[in-house]
């Protein structure tokens, strides 16, 4: 690179240093930002939207996101895609990769936890879980279950309270959790079970936040990938998501962090 002479009147020496300084720290952070890319599950979009930017803010790396389901990500990863970092909706899959030599398994740790919702645009419909036995609707979306934990958990729900197979006709599916809600949120269902981070910051509408022991935990985890593991920025995400800035979104989304 080639050096750019400054003349400043030799009566500002402090100001000739101050330059001095300002652009060795930009160079030096210029030098050391890299940029990662991350497989993040649905349910986890908005509230991962806000900690990339703060990360960015912070530290000068960029997280690129992606957004699907859990099940998608893992045939995906298995067949080269260029993630580096993996926010899954599960901790299972997760583990799977790292048995599976895909991804480092002393980087495992639980990030989130989620919380599943019944969740209706009719401000009227949606009152606790009798609106399941009720059934007074045509159509109740899930995400797909074999793909995505919260759809798992949707199913695991409604076997619970004993309406699954009454309901099964009235069933549609999602490929994942955000595109679940986009069919509540049309109208071409008239409820569905979402995550609780999709509807926390929304007003209006009817729901049921369903009782936790209807469902197992959705602890959510995150890994970093064999691809990622000499990128900075990768590396510098995960840390990132487990520091006060990140916990501080994550309990907004209404997520728990154990």
């Amino acid at each position: 690179m080639s050096q750019i002479e400054v003349l400043v009147p030799a009566r500002f020496p402090s100001l000739v240093a101050a330059v001095v300084i300002a652009t060795s720290v930009v160079a030096s952070f210029a030098a050391r930002a890299a940029e990662t890319n991350v497989a993040v599950a649905a349910n986890f979009t908005d509230p991962s939207k806000q900690i990339a930017q703060a990360f960015e803010a912070k530290t000068g790396h960029k997280a690129v996101l992606s957004f699907g389901a859990t099940g998608q990500f893992y045939t995906q990863i298995t067949q080269g895609a260029p993630f580096q970092v993996f926010f899954s909706a599960d901790q299972a899959t997760p583990k799977k990769l790292a048995d599976e030599g895909l991804a480092a398994g002393d980087t495992l740790f639980t990030y989130a936890v989620g919380k599943l919702v019944l969740f209706s645009m009719n401000a009227d419909l949606v009152k606790n879980e009798q609106t399941l036995k009720d059934g007074k609707f045509n159509k109740i979306a899930i995400a797909n279950p074999t793909a995505a934990p919260y759809g798992a958990a949707a199913i695991e729900t409604m076997k619970a309270v004993g309406v699954y197979d009454a309901l099964t006709p009235k069933i549609v599916q999602g490929a994942n959790i955000n595109q679940t809600f986009q069919f509540v949120e049309t109208g071409n269902a008239e409820l569905g079970f979402v995550a609780l981070s999709q509807v926390i910051e929304r007003s209006g509408g009817s729901r049921w936040l369903v009782t936790a022991n209807l469902y197992s935990p959705i602890r959510q985890d995150a890994v970093l990938l064999k691809t990622g593991a000499g990128n900075p920025a990768a590396r510098a995400f995960l840390d990132f998501m487990k520091g006060p800035e990140a916990a501080a979104v994550i309990e907004k989304f209404g997520y728990a962090t154990k």
